[in-house]
């Protein structure tokens, strides 16, 4: 069986947005209510639920509100271990 260049790519693309339909499903309610001012205001350039906004907040870190990384650590994002070790450091 032969698959050829346009199918396979297709195949890729279909992937792609399965897992971007995924993602869009995975903060929770109270993440996105604490979070939404951060977002707008340090990462508001990105698409929701996109890898880059993940990134933008992770180096926003420091300048998110209480609420949201309080939200972010109920929720799973990031462990509070996490939060004490980059308060540690300083970032």
């Amino acid at each position: 069986m032969r698959i050829d260049l346009a199918t396979l790519l297709a195949a890729c693309v279909l992937a792609l947005c399965l897992a971007e339909t995924a993602a869009a499903d995975s903060y929770s309610k109270a993440v996105q209510k604490a979070c939404g001012a951060d977002y707008r205001k340090h990462c508001g350039d990105y698409g929701l639920e996109s890898a880059a906004l993940r990134v933008c907040m992770d180096k926003a870190g420091r300048s998110l509100s209480k609420s949201c990384v309080n939200a972010l650590v109920q929720s799973g994002e990031v462990s509070q271990a996490e939060v004490d070790r980059r308060k540690a450091a300083g970032r």
